[in-house]
């Protein structure tokens, strides 16, 4: 029995077919890979780099980074409004860079709003959700229910204070003025009857 067992093991493993044993180790290799870099969320491989602005529903003006301090009043297209935010590719935490303060946006263990010039921190990382008013909530990815908010006067929030359902803690994301969504421009005008009927007329009019 032992015999059969060793002339077995021995087999499969000189007659095993190469292609399987190559997609073992490649099955091995990605499952590694996953784990490597979930391990390590500051690796640069995972991260992708946005530019836009976040638009307060509250105040109707945009989040802007002024250094340590931050609120909601900032203009359409100011430069402090301008904000670079790092996404990772497994999952949807990112950090929030004024591009121009070159601070991230940052929650203390006491809910407060803080500008910090290292986003290296866990409370400087958010997780994004989205709502079905087409709006995006931010949430502490350190403090579990704490969320980023502005009041009607554009001042943060204390974390502690907040919940999703406050319109507070909406915003949508922008596009700096003067700049066009790359998606746009991919975009297809639909031909209806009427812009047949404005094409034909444009071609007669160069005859």
């Amino acid at each position: 029995s032992l015999t059969i067992c060793l002339f077995l093991y021995f087999f499969c493993l000189c007659f095993l077919p190469l292609p399987l044993q190559e997609a073992q180790q490649s099955s091995a290799d990605f499952r590694f890979y996953i784990e490597n870099h979930t391990r390590n969320p500051d690796d640069l491989s995972r991260k992708q780099v946005r530019i836009y602005q976040l638009y307060s529903r509250t105040t109707g003006k945009h989040v802007q980074i002024l250094g340590k301090n931050i609120n909601a009043n900032g203009d359409d297209g100011g430069k402090y409004a301008l904000l670079v935010v790092e996404t990772e590719t497994f999952g949807s935490h990112i950090r929030i860079k004024g591009k121009e303060s070159e601070h991230y946006i940052c929650m203390n263990k006491k809910g407060k709003i803080v500008g910090r010039p290292d986003g290296r921190k866990q409370e400087c990382v958010f997780v994004e959700e989205f709502l079905e008013n087409n709006y995006t909530a931010l949430v502490s990815a350190k403090y579990k229910g704490w969320y980023l908010g502005f009041n009607r006067k554009g001042w943060p929030k204390k974390g502690s204070r907040t919940t999703q359902r406050q319109q507070e803690v909406h915003f949508m994301k922008r596009q700096p003025k003067g700049r066009v969504d790359p998606l746009e421009e991919f975009r297809f005008t639909p031909v209806t009857k009427r812009t047949r009927r404005a094409r034909r007329l444009k071609a007669n009019s160069k005859r």
